[in-house]
């Protein structure tokens, strides 16, 4: 009798995929995280479905507070490909866009599972994650001996500030945006809001966690992802992954692999149900990857900010000078006309400067971002900025030649202009 029971639950798990009409049942539960915090989540399962089935526990993508409904594409699909998925909420307390904490996320996911094994249709169980689930899940796994598969959807294979210039450098350059601004913006801007704590778990990096994974791991991307780089991400994976990886891209697919809000793309749910059954039939794939998608720009590691980059002395200098080119204009008829145009110029390039980016920070979402009317392939803004820094730039240098006679007030305004100098090359205001 053990041998035909075994026999009937190794059909089940290698029957072919559901078809996606495939009645499904619900049915709504509630956990509470390691911290005392108390989520819900939706279990879907097959109505008619008999033996034990593989559990998969979805973990979220970034945002405060997203609810199971966010998943519930991804948790309809694989639920007719003969899972048991569990969509869970996402606490909302202990994470925002600047704090969070994925080894507490992680646990979360962790008490998911422990729900979702509770039910008595589930047999091997593991996790999904998306986006920034793709850092969360894989520390979950390492974790708990009760993940016993892995799979990964859009995972980073480098650090949230890595990737999020990678995406910053791509939004820009797809709005027609060239020159010096994308690397300020992508880049040197990206760091300074790092370093504030905008960006919060900034530098953690997933190759030690990867490292650590000893069970089979399915990891997938769009081939057109914009927002994580498929390619190097893959890279990433299989370079540390030393267990049974399997590499999947999709092509002409996105980050989340969505046709759309409600439909996943072709193939996307069969590859995961498939899987997902060869692994909790007790089958370890051998290691395999597609050949990589072609990835347009390569990403950058962030500099390690110097003493004199750190966000405070940066916002400290600009204050200061904006200050002081301020006070130049209101003595306008005490200054010579060099100082005049050093203050003038200084306090409309800084405006430009500081207008073009919040243009850019908020109107960025996953879609792009709107830098406004473009001249020279510039934001109008910062191309006046530009021109401007130049004009600061050669009225400090007449100032500074005439150093000896000039009054205090002017002295001032010169010194700085001159700091000014730096400030605008470390920026890109001085550079094409």
């Amino acid at each position: 009798m053990k041998l035909v029971a075994a026999a009937l639950l190794a059909l089940s798990l290698h029957r072919p995929a559901a078809a996606p009409d495939v009645p499904l049942k619900s049915v709504d539960v509630t956990f509470t995280t390691p911290d005392g915090q108390r989520l819900g989540g939706r279990i879907f399962q097959p109505a008619q479905a008999e033996g034990k089935l593989p559990g998969l526990v979805l973990v979220h993508g970034s945002g405060d507070g997203n609810g199971w409904e966010d998943l519930r594409a991804e948790a309809e699909a694989f639920a007719a490909q003969g899972m048991v998925v569990l969509a869970p909420d996402k606490r909302s307390a202990g994470y925002s866009k600047t704090e969070r904490d994925y080894g507490q996320l992680a646990d979360d996911a962790l008490a998911a599972l422990t729900v979702l094994r509770k039910q008595p249709s589930v047999g091997r169980a593991g996790l999904w994650g998306v986006s920034e689930g793709g850092w969360v899940a894989p520390i979950a796994a390492t974790r708990s001996k009760d993940v016993e598969f892995l799979v990964t959807v859009g995972g980073p294979g480098y650090s949230p500030l890595r990737t999020q210039s990678w995406n910053a450098a791509n939004k820009v350059h797809r709005a027609g945006v060239r020159g010096s601004l994308n690397r300020a913006y992508a880049g040197t801007f990206h760091r300074l809001l790092g370093d504030v704590g905008l960006f919060p778990e900034a530098d953690h990096d997933p190759a030690p966690t990867l490292a650590r994974l000893t069970r089979p791991v399915l990891a997938l991307w769009g081939a057109e992802d914009n927002q994580v780089m498929p390619a190097e991400s893959a890279e990433r994976f299989r370079a540390n992954v030393h267990g049974s990886l399997t590499v999947r891209f999709f092509p002409n697919a996105g980050h989340s692999l969505r046709a759309d809000d409600r439909t996943l793309v072709s193939g996307y749910a069969d590859t995961v149900g498939s899987w997902v059954r060869r692994v909790a039939a007790g089958e370890t794939p051998t290691p395999s990857a597609d050949p990589y998608p072609a990835q347009e720009t390569r990403s950058v590691e962030p500099p390690a900010p110097a003493w004199w980059s750190s966000w405070q002395l940066q916002l400290g200098g600009l204050v200061l000078m904006l200050l002081v080119f301020l006070g130049g204009v209101v003595r306008w008829r005490r200054l010579a006309w060099s100082a005049r145009v050093v203050a003038a110029s200084g306090v409309l390039s800084l405006a430009g400067f500081v207008f073009t980016m919040v243009t850019l920070v908020a109107t960025s979402n996953s879609k792009g971002v709107s830098p406004g009317p473009l001249l020279l392939d510039r934001p109008v803004a910062w191309l006046a900025a530009q021109f401007l820094a130049v004009g600061t730039t050669v009225a400090t240098l007449t100032c500074l030649a005439r150093w000896r006679t000039a009054s205090l007030g002017v002295r001032v305004v010169t010194a700085t202009g001159l700091g000014f100098v730096p400030w605008a090359l470390y920026w890109g205001l001085l550079l094409p």
